[in-house]
């Protein structure tokens, strides 16, 4: 009994159409490794929003609320100064002395206070010093962060973007240790897929096949259903055992 086989214009168009989703995949990829911070754009704002329903509903001592009022004012500040910051336009030189004024404005908030206020203080920290590409000192500013509020959901968020940073300026080992700090504090934290899918990228840009390999089927185990990651993840496995 003879067994039909695929005939090789069969085999080409197979090997074409899965080309074709592998380079699908790798400028998604691409675009969310460029765009990555672009996720937590609004953080700062959500942050002393909840700040002031947490002092509003369940505070009422005078210096809480008055720490809260001084970080909106910063929060205020820092809105306005944000589209001048790491510009070179004439206008935005001029304001660099403001900028300076409110980085040491909010580190001095955050020394004489704690919990979620210090920890959104560091934040905007953070975000100016991502805005100026100072990398180590973002990353420092997002570890603070981390560290104030550490039982929040404020601190994977936190750890995420200090990985983001370590990777800016090169130093993919400290980057994967963030990632794997952000995913071990809160699994069902929703930056933990993206740092899992994250740990297998550095460990391919480090040249280490099998962590990547391992890092892409740990995310597929865990997530498996995920719309995005787990396709990603699929098509890097396939890629790396090619």
């Amino acid at each position: 009994m003879a067994v039909d086989q695929e005939k090789p214009e069969q085999k080409s168009a197979a090997k074409s159409e899965r080309a074709d989703e592998l380079s699908m995949a790798e400028k998604l990829i691409g675009f969310i490794q460029r765009n990555r911070r672009i996720l937590f754009v609004g953080f700062i704002a959500i942050a002393v929003a909840l700040l002031a329903s947490v002092v509003g509903l369940t505070v009422r001592e005078s210096v809480v609320e008055n720490a809260f009022l001084r970080l909106d004012e910063l929060e205020l500040r820092h809105h306005a100064l944000m589209p001048y910051i790491g510009s070179e336009d004439v206008a935005a030189l001029l304001r660099q002395g403001e900028v300076t004024a409110l980085l040491e404005e909010l580190g001095l908030f955050a020394a004489r206070n704690s919990g979620f206020s210090a920890a959104t203080a560091h934040g905007m920290r953070a975000a100016i010093f991502e805005a100026q590409a100072r990398w180590p000192l973002a990353e420092g500013a997002w570890l603070a962060a981390a560290n104030a509020a550490p039982e929040s959901y404020f601190a994977p968020i936190s750890l995420f973007n200090a990985a983001a940073a370590a990777e800016e300026h090169g130093d993919l080992a400290s980057a994967i240790e963030l990632y794997t700090r952000a995913l071990a504090h809160d699994e069902n934290s929703f930056v933990a897929v993206i740092a899992q899918f994250y740990i297998g990228r550095l460990h391919e840009a480090k040249n280490n096949r099998e962590a990547a390999l391992a890092a892409y089927h740990a995310l597929l185990s865990r997530w498996p259903h995920d719309p995005q990651y787990a396709n990603l993840a699929q098509s890097r496995i396939i890629l790396l055992s090619d």
